[in-house]
Formats: structure tokens, C-alpha cells, sequence
């Protein structure tokens, strides 16, 4: 089949990075008029290792113009360059959804995607899929964007609502007739594996630890990014912290 792509709608305007307000909002100066305004962030991370002052940022402007930001940030230039950096939360859902259909995940090729936001519990899941054996599979994707000495790392900040989330795949993959997973989604091309960030969320790691030990599939995969487009790229090895 083909490679599940996710196309990034345009044109996108190219600007500096001058700094974050808040978690939500970035000051940039527009390449081509030297405007400083301001953008949209959709993800809330911490992003100090991309987020850097002179760093390019690019843009898209907002289909409403009534819109109280005019603009929303996609992409990050690498910092460590060679390549770019997509910052948008809601695209490895897209591509794993796309990838899911076409049965373009390796190692979840035996599962059929049945639909996504999937309530399970105390928990919404990213994705439910079903085995000809009628198990059924809870999936939850995590994108990441932090990399440091070619490692992916997750997360970038603490997230108490991750940490629930593993430790309810953990107890679902204990019941009959289901399975769990956690994939990672990178979404920049330079790190050779993805790990959970310890130092910076240990209950989060601790918790992917006890998933592991508990059955929980554990899988990786990196992302292409283009100015016009973000595919998905093959596996990347991914692992407890």
C-alpha cells in the first residue's frame, strides 16, 4: 500500500522564533514583512529544546479570521539541524488511523481498526481494534518530539493523564480476551530509539515499566517531515526509561 501521508494544508508563511508567552502562545517575526506577532502553540509541552530564539517557525493562518491569533504554529526547525519538526498534537492520531485501516503497522497487522476515542473505563483510548480470535485491542498513541543524543524522549513535561492511561492498558491487558498497546510516534527523523523520559516524568516511566511486565505492547515508529506533508516511516525501537 501506500505510505500513510498526512498532507500539511498551506501555504505556510516562514518566521523567527522570539518567545512563548504561555504554554499556548508564541511571539514570532514574520520572514517576509518583520512583523512580530503572534501564533497559536496546539502543543503544550515544554519545547525548550526546539522553541529557541532565531530558530525558523512556520506557519499557518487561521481559516477564521475573526480568530483572536491569526496564525498557528506547525512546524520547528531542527535545532540540531537536518530536517524539521512537526508540532502538531493531532497528527500522529491521523497517520496511525490511516495506517491502522490499511493494516500498515507490522506488528499490529492481525488487528482490524474498529474506531477511534474509544471510552474504556475511567479512560478515553486512542484506538479500538479486533482480532479474528475476538480479542480486542486498546491503543493509545503519544507523539514525540523531544530528542536528546539520538534518543526520543516522552514525555517533555509531566503528564499525570499519561501515566493514568498506561496503568489502565496494564489492568486491561489482564482481563480475558483483550490486549493493550502504547505507540510512540516521532515526529522528527534524527533519534534511533524512544524511551520514557524518567528524569523528567518518573511516574510516567514507572508506570510504562509495570506495562511491560504486564503485557502491554511497547512499539515505535518515526515520521518524515516535509514542508508539504508528514509521513510515517518505519519502526523505531522503543523501550522503557
Amino acid at each position: 500500500m501506500a505510505t500513510p501521508t498526512e498532507t500539511i494544508p498551506g501555504p505556510l508563511v516562514e518566521a523567527t522564533f522570539v518567545e512563548r508567552p504561555n504554554r499556548f502562545l508564541l511571539q514570532v517575526r514574520l520572514e517576509d514583512t518583520g512583523e512580530v506577532v503572534q501564533a497559536h502553540m496546539a502543543d503544550p509541552g515544554r519545547l525548550k529544546e526546539l522553541l529557541l530564539p532565531g530558530k525558523r517557525v512556520w506557519l499557518r493562518a487561521a481559516a477564521n479570521p475573526e480568530r483572536k491569533t491569526r496564525w498557528t504554529a506547525v512546524l520547528v526547525e531542527n535545532p540540531g539541524g537536518g530536517g524539521l519538526v512537526s508540532v502538531d498534537t493531532t497528527l500522529p492520531n491521523r497517520l496511525i488511523r490511516e495506517a491502522l485501516a490499511h493494516r500498515a503497522i507490522p506488528e499490529l497487522a492481525e488487528w482490524e481498526l474498529v474506531r477511534a476515542e474509544v471510552p474504556i473505563g475511567r479512560s478515553r483510548f486512542d484506538f479500538l481494534c479486533s482480532h479474528q480470535d475476538g480479542r480486542q485491542l486498546a491503543l493509545e498513541v503519544k507523539s514525540v518530539t523531544l530528542v536528546e543524543e539520538g534518543v526520543g524522549l516522552f514525555p517533555d513535561a509531566v503528564t499525570e493523564r499519561g501515566a493514568r492511561h498506561v496503568r489502565e492498558l496494564t489492568e486491561l491487558a489482564t482481563r480475558p480476551g483483550w490486549a493493550a498497546a502504547v505507540l510512540f510516534v516521532l515526529q522528527r527523523p534524527d533519534a534511533r530509539e524512544i524511551r520514557a523520559a524518567r528524569r523528567i516524568d518518573p511516574r510516567f516511566a514507572d508506570a510504562l515499566e509495570k506495562a511491560k511486565k504486564g503485557g502491554v505492547q511497547i512499539l515505535g515508529r518515526r515520521c518524515r517531515v516535509f514542508l508539504d506533508r508528514v509521513e510515517l516511516g518505519g519502526s523505531v525501537p522503543a523501550d522503557v526509561g
